[in-house]
């Protein structure tokens, strides 16, 4: 099992977010196992040719998204992420709701926000 990730230089993605989105979507596959340990920062950035401030960029995201996990010295791993995401996103709900609340929406209201919301970020990938 080896990680695959290409960097697009022309494209009006940002390197980072390329890198991220491409090791989330691998680690929600299954291609990358829970438990896989992922290349230093440094060196990874020396082989996509890339600073390194862009690869610690891409593995803070995935840390906060709960895809990946650091464990000192040891390195960084695929973390078991459907039970980290699914804690992440209830969250962010329960967030939001009480936000929309606060804000005088009524709950049909609320929910087409969200539903609008959703749909504007799964369509454009």
């Amino acid at each position: 099992m080896d990680l695959h990730i290409t960097v697009d230089p022309d494209s009006a993605t940002a390197p980072f977010e390329q890198i991220r989105a491409q090791i989330a979507e691998q680690a929600r596959s299954g291609a990358l196992p829970v438990g896989y340990k992922l290349p230093t920062v440094r060196g990874f950035a020396e082989d996509l040719g890339l600073a390194a401030n862009t690869v610690a960029k891409a593995y803070r995201a995935l840390e906060g998204d709960g895809v990946i996990e650091t464990r000192g010295r040891h390195g960084t791993f695929v973390a078991a992420a459907g039970d980290a995401a699914a804690r992440e996103a209830a969250h962010a709900a329960a967030a939001y709701a009480q936000r929309a609340h606060r804000l005088g929406l009524d709950r049909d209201a609320a929910l087409a926000a969200a539903a609008d919301a959703v749909r504007a970020v799964y369509e454009q990938h």
